[in-house]
């Protein structure tokens, strides 16, 4: 997926500081909760706040199910081969659950992008956020953003506490590209630094190539 350089980065500064803001989204179980234009509740919250994530929606969150929600959900449901019709029930709640996160997941990628890869190029930033999400979808894998990261001697980060430490910006930048489709890593699922590398195994794993000092595999 090809993106506009300058679109990108002011649409994940937008979602950065949407994502910072104290605003009462949680991790609900959306299906069989059906919305539609008026509606005003905590599932808009968490509607809207999904299709920010992928661009759909650019204004501020309000938890009102207004014009320009209903404009998002009718885009997010054409491109998702769903009936563009404005309502979210259903189908378009599991399709787009299937393709966005949580507040709390995007802030554990970030945490994971800046643990695993602060000195590194933002390419690189946002192939370590990809990786993840790729692990996600693959078999073999858990399938939540938090059983991924804390799967034993998944990241080194987790093992030596650096998770823990306040993701910058270009953190939620490069989770936010991920999440939007960009995947520099070419659908790794793995990566390492052969500097410090001592495990033979991760040498034996298809290479993809190297951005910065990380090597990404498949």
């Amino acid at each position: 997926m090809q993106f506009n350089r300058t679109w990108k980065i002011s649409m994940a500064l937008l979602l950065i500081i949407s994502s910072i803001l104290a605003f009462p989204v949680q991790d609900i179980e959306a299906t069989g909760q059906q919305l539609k234009q008026g509606d005003r509740n905590g599932y808009v919250w968490d509607l809207q706040h999904r299709l920010q994530q992928l661009g759909y929606y650019k204004f501020a969150l309000d938890g009102l199910f207004g014009y320009h929600t209903k404009e998002a959900v009718m885009l997010f449901q054409s491109s998702y081969g769903l009936v563009s019709d404005g309502v979210v029930g259903e189908q378009t709640w599991n399709t787009l659950r299937r393709h966005t996160y949580t507040q709390d997941e995007i802030e554990m990628l970030a945490k994971v992008v800046y643990g695993e890869a602060r000195g590194e190029p933002f390419e690189g930033k946002v192939a370590v956020a990809a990786v993840v999400l790729n692990r996600i979808a693959a078999g073999g894998f858990p399938d939540t953003v938090k059983e991924v990261i804390f799967q034993p001697r998944a990241f080194t980060a987790v093992d030596d506490g650096q998770y823990y430490m306040t993701p910058d910006r270009d953190a939620y930048r490069a989770v936010y590209n991920a999440i939007q489709g960009w995947d520099p890593s070419g659908g790794a699922l793995y990566y390492f630094n052969p500097q410090t590398a001592t495990s033979s195994w991760i040498w034996s794993r298809t290479q993809m190539g190297q951005i910065g000092k990380h090597v990404f595999a498949y």
